[in-house]
């Protein structure tokens, strides 16, 4: 087959990867939501059924409620310790200030749902819940859950009496399935108590945040009555919460003594514009605010239906023939790292147009990778992930594929440049991605387009680069060269048998050690062994070595991206920079630092170049790394490398100087 026709000679060597991925059915299976009924609908059984049937059912239901209150109970006590448990810094070197104990943060697992709103509040009294009845949700959990207005008819218990006195503990993590729970006292109708309890939690996760005229849509089945007139407390377990296909949440609520399944569902109202709006731009307010007390065009609703659900709901009605099948998408789960577009004034079809536009990404200091990396703050591939799919959202939006409606066009980023500005801590920071798009061109079966970026946060730039993406259909991706033409392109290490002694760092060793905190852990461990040619490789500075196992099963697959699975090209870059850490710590230049920590350093462009993509048939990974150079300073030392990336048989990723730093802890402000 002939080589894809690109604008330059460095996209000529882009000729596509054969598709073949694990099967997966391609279509969309949403969480079944019960039927719009009444808030409080109760089906309970006569209290003089006592059949043997009703006597197996309630036997049934009390040990279901025993087993889940001793996992609430178990779960509940991790969390209380985590919340007390602080860490305390290693003694710090003569002048250096002394680090304050920090408070252990509870991450989330990877994939868990991230709520639309963040607050303190972590119990209600009858003030608050009374506020809420109103639709007062600001006064109760915080300006972050202010809609300006709108909204008018999201407010507990939609207009039915108010059955909860209080919520005693309300949390994102809690519950026997860690997905989030509360306690409440009651009075009256447990199905009504279960009710409301499962609206408060969907208040208290921002789901309303979706839209801008909506309301809540309430189910429950009860099937015990008990006498309106006790007092009595309840347990609310998080069984399932998302935005697809629309925000919902399912829920065990134990109370009355029985076990009470609830459904609350945010649903909009009659003739409301869920979509990105009409006419080509967009020109719909979503309800959602921003960080910048801005209207919000696109939000979380939309981002999550780009990346797994309807495309005509993401972007308009132009892109819903693109649900279900493989098609240009963002990643999902723990690799969506865009929240909101802020700001935009292009045109769709206007393709020839130089555009800026700004989104918002929130990230919140319980995400997963910043428990699972070396990195004092945020690690690599999130910087590159999050400016790479803010860059892309709304070159994708202006339609470049819509030219070829009916072909299917999948991407893929080819490269780019970028740099750390400054160090900063990014917990609990909302970053602004500022994109600009440069150029789209046209070709037979692929599109390119090539932006810029700036990211920043509290107005403050600390992370710039330049990227370019391609739309490339099937048959535009039924061959690869690769980097080297289609020529088989040796490792060093290949290419210098005996050259020096080779070492091995077992990686899994190190991670055995709960005291070694230079390692990256669980969903960032992705590599298992490095072996080290001290003084090799091209620069004769020290060679790094590794190959790793593809598994069709791993997690990554599954979130990049939905039906057309592929390992992200920043995890090829991550899983490099993890060989030049363990390099580091290996051989001792950490050993210094009284409390050392890996950070990126700022000032140093780095580049990559990608000519193809790995698949889940691939069978394995290899990579090398080049040690360039090693920088001591007053403040610890910098290592720069060049590296490459083999699928079997072909390199396909290039980088060239990417760095690592070690540093001593900073001490809180």
């Amino acid at each position: 087959m002939n080589p894809v026709p690109t604008a330059s000679p460095d996209v000529l060597s882009f000729d596509g990867v054969p598709f073949n991925p694990v099967p997966i059915t391609p279509t969309i299976t949403p969480t079944t939501i019960p039927a719009t009924v009444p808030s409080t609908p109760v089906r309970a059984l006569p209290a003089t059924a006592a059949t043997p049937l009703a006597e197996v059912r309630a036997g049934l239901v009390a040990a279901h409620r025993a087993a889940l209150a001793a996992q609430t109970a178990v779960q509940r006590r991790l969390l209380r310790d985590a919340r007390t448990t602080t860490r305390e810094a290693f003694p710090p070197a003569a002048g250096l200030p002394v680090a304050r104990p920090v408070v252990a943060v509870t991450a989330a697992p990877e994939g868990a749902f991230k709520p639309l709103a963040r607050t303190d509040i972590d119990r209600l009294d009858r003030t608050a819940l009374d506020l809420l009845t109103r639709g007062q949700i600001p006064a109760v959990f915080g300006p972050a859950y202010q809609q300006l207005g709108a909204n008018p008819d999201i407010r507990l218990a939609n207009g039915s009496p108010l059955v909860l006195h209080s919520v005693s503990e309300i949390g994102l993590r809690d519950g026997a399935l860690g997905l989030g729970g509360l306690r409440a006292r009651y009075t009256g109708n447990p199905a009504a108590a279960a009710v409301q309890a499962g609206q408060v939690f969907a208040l208290y996760a921002g789901l309303h945040l979706c839209f801008a005229d909506a309301h809540l849509d309430s189910a429950a089945f009860a099937t015990t009555a008990t006498d309106p007139s006790t007092e009595s407390e309840l347990e609310l377990i998080v069984t399932d919460i998302d935005l697809v296909p629309r925000p919902h949440l399912t829920a065990e609520v134990l109370c009355g003594g029985s076990s009470v399944p609830v459904s609350v569902t945010i649903t909009e109202n009659a003739g409301t514009v869920i979509g990105p709006g009409a006419g080509g731009t967009l020109d719909t307010w979503t309800g959602r605010v921003t960080a910048t007390g801005e209207k919000a065009l696109l939000n979380e609703f939309h981002m999550a239906h780009l990346a797994r659900g309807d495309q005509g709901i993401a972007l308009g009605p132009e892109f819903a023939h693109y649900t279900g099948i493989r098609a240009t998408r963002v990643p999902t789960g723990g690799l969506l790292l865009v929240d909101r577009i802020t700001d935009f004034g292009g045109t769709r079809g206007a393709l020839d147009q130089q555009l800026t536009y700004r989104s918002e990404y929130d990230s919140p200091a319980d995400s997963w990778y910043y428990a699972d990396t070396a990195n004092e703050s945020m690690p690599h591939f999130v910087y590159m992930e999050t400016s790479l799919q803010a860059a892309l959202l709304m070159g994708y939006y202006l339609g470049p594929t819509l030219t070829e409606p009916h072909t299917t066009q999948s991407l893929r980023n080819l490269g780019g440049t970028a740099t750390v500005l400054r160090r900063v801590d990014l917990r609990d920071k909302t970053i602004t991605q500022t994109s600009r798009l440069l150029s789209t061109t046209l070709l037979p079966g692929s599109s390119l387009q090539s932006f810029d970026y700036t990211l920043a946060v509290d107005g403050e730039p600390f992370y710039q680069g330049e990227t370019m993406f391609g739309y490339f259909s099937d048959e535009a991706l039924a061959n690869q060269t690769g980097l080297d033409a289609g020529r088989h392109r040796p490792t060093w290490l290949a290419d210098h048998p005996g050259q020096g002694s080779t070492r091995r760092i077992d990686l899994d060793a190190r991670r055995r050690n709960p005291d070694d905190r230079l390692c990256n852990r669980h969903t960032l461990a992705l590599l298992d062994w490095i072996d080290v040619v001290e003084g090799g490789g091209a620069f004769g500075n020290g060679y790094l070595h590794a190959l790793r196992r593809i598994d069709p099963q791993d997690w990554f697959f599954s979130r990049h991206f939905h039906l057309d699975p592929v390992i992200p090209g920043s995890l090829g870059v991550e899983s490099v920079i993890q060989a030049m850490q363990e390099w580091a710590a290996d051989t001792g230049l950490a050993d210094d630092l009284a409390d050392p920590v890996f950070s990126i350093p700022a000032n140093i462009a780095f580049s990559w170049k990608y000519r193809g993509q790995f698949l889940p048939s691939d069978g394995t990974c290899e990579l090398e790394v080049h040690i360039k150079t090693v920088t001591h300073s007053a403040t610890g030392v910098v290592v720069t490398a060049d590296a490459s990336l083999w699928k079997p048989g072909l390199r396909i990723y290039e980088l060239e100087d990417i760095a690592i730093e070690l540093t001593e802890r900073k001490a809180p402000a």
